[in-house]
C-alpha cells in the first residue's frame, strides 16, 4: 500500500516471467535444417534437374539407367504415375507442380546418345512437343511448363554447352548464351529470372542475358538448387575433382552466399524443388538413393511482431507469484564472453 501511494499503481503479479522480444529471438532462433521425407519407389539418380515443383507437389521423371518412370510427391509420399514416352537420364525439367511440367534433353545408353526430345505432363500422361534445338545431357531447367528455360549441358562431343533455349509451350527459341559453358549445374527460377551455379561460378539470367555474380563458398558440380535469383538454396554435389560427394548446403540472400545446415547424407546427381525456405532433395546417387530430404525452418522468424512481446517491457517491476519473488524484466540473453591472457602463477601445478 505504501508503494502504491508513492508510485500510483500496484505491482503487477505474474505467474511466469515475461520474455522480451530480443530474448525470445535469442532463445528460439530462426534456422533451417534437413529432415527425412517419404522414400521414392525406385532407386534412381540423374532425374529431371531444375525447377521441379514445390515441396508439397514435386515431380521426378526419368533417371539412370534410361528410366521412363515418373513419380509425384505430395509432401509425404511418392506415387508412380504415367511414364515418359522416352526413357532417359540427366535431363532437364521445369514445373510449378506435379500436374504441369515439362522435361527435355537427356541421354540414353551412353554419353554420345544425347537427346533433344521434349515432353509435357498433364498430371497423368506425357505428350511429345517441339524438340530442343541442341541435343544435350546434364541440362538444367527453370520456369514453368509454358515458359521454360533450358541452359548448359553437355554436347555429343563432350563439350560443355553455353547456349540457352526458351520454351513457349510448343517450341524452343534461342536465348542469351551463358558466359561459360557448363554441365551439371544447380539452377532454378523463372524463364526471365533464373540462376545457375557450377563449380563456384554463379550466373543469373534476366530473360535476355546472363550476368556473373558472387561465387559460392564451395566449388562443386552435379548438384541441385531451389528458389529464385534473390533467395535461393544449393545443396549436394561432388567436388570438381570427382573424388568426394558432398552434403554442403548454401543459402543466397541476393548479395552473398552463407553455408547453412548440411544434408543428412552426401549425395550427387540429386534434383531439387521448392524455395529457399521449403525445399526438397531427391533422385540422387548415394548409399540410400531412394531417400528424400526436406528443408524447412523452425524458431521465430526475424519478422515476428515485437508487439506480441509488449507485456515484457524492459525495466518493468513485477511479482512472480509462482516463485514468491519480486523481479524486473531484463533484456538480452546470456552474456557472450571470451578468454584473454592473465598473469602466470609462480609455480607450475595441477
Amino acid at each position: 500500500s505504501e508503494y502504491k501511494g508513492i508510485k500510483g499503481f500496484q505491482v503487477q503479479t505474474r505467474t511466469d516471467d515475461p520474455v522480451p522480444y530480443a530474448q525470445a529471438l535469442a532463445d528460439n532462433p530462426y534456422v533451417g535444417a534437413w529432415s527425412s521425407g517419404g522414400a521414392m519407389n525406385t532407386a534412381k539418380y540423374g532425374v529431371t534437374n531444375g525447377t521441379c515443383g514445390i515441396q508439397t507437389a514435386a515431380i521426378s521423371a526419368g533417371g539412370h539407367p534410361n528410366l521412363a518412370e515418373t513419380e509425384q510427391y505430395n509432401g509425404t509420399a511418392w506415387t508412380e504415375v504415367g511414364d515418359l514416352n522416352t526413357g532417359r537420364s540427366r535431363l532437364g525439367g521445369a514445373a510449378t507442380s506435379y500436374t504441369a511440367s515439362v522435361a527435355f534433353g537427356g541421354y540414353l545408353t551412353g554419353p554420345s546418345a544425347n537427346l533433344a526430345i521434349t515432353e509435357k505432363f498433364d498430371g497423368s500422361s506425357w505428350t511429345e512437343s517441339g524438340d530442343l534445338s541442341t541435343a544435350r545431357r546434364m541440362v538444367t531447367g527453370a520456369g514453368t511448363q509454358t515458359a521454360a528455360l533450358a541452359f548448359g549441358g553437355q554436347s555429343p562431343g563432350s563439350s560443355a554447352v553455353s547456349s540457352t533455349e526458351e520454351f513457349g509451350g510448343t517450341s524452343w527459341t534461342s536465348g542469351g548464351a551463358m558466359n561459360t559453358g557448363r554441365n551439371g549445374s544447380a539452377g532454378a527460377g523463372l524463364q526471365t529470372a533464373a540462376f545457375a551455379v557450377h563449380d563456384s561460378n554463379h550466373e543469373q539470367y534476366n530473360g535476355s542475358s546472363w550476368t556473373e555474380t558472387t561465387e559460392t563458398n564451395t566449388a562443386r558440380r552435379f548438384f541441385a538448387g531451389s528458389g529464385t535469383t534473390t533467395a535461393s538454396l544449393v545443396f549436394g554435389g561432388e567436388n570438381p575433382g570427382g573424388t568426394a560427394q558432398l552434403a554442403i548446403t548454401e543459402s543466397w540472400d541476393g548479395s552473398a552466399w552463407t553455408e547453412v545446415a548440411d544434408l543428412a547424407s552426401n549425395q550427387y546427381f540429386n534434383s531439387g524443388g521448392g524455395t529457399n525456405i521449403s525445399a526438397l532433395s531427391f533422385g540422387h546417387d548415394n548409399p540410400t538413393p531412394t531417400a528424400t530430404e526436406e528443408w524447412s525452418f523452425s524458431g521465430l522468424p526475424p519478422s515476428t511482431p515485437a508487439a506480441d512481446y509488449s507485456n515484457a517491457i524492459v525495466g518493468d517491476f513485477y511479482y512472480n507469484s509462482s516463485e514468491g519473488l519480486f523481479k524486473n524484466v531484463k533484456d538480452g540473453g546470456a552474456p557472450i564472453g571470451s578468454w584473454a591472457s592473465g598473469g602466470d602463477m609462480n609455480s607450475a601445478r595441477f
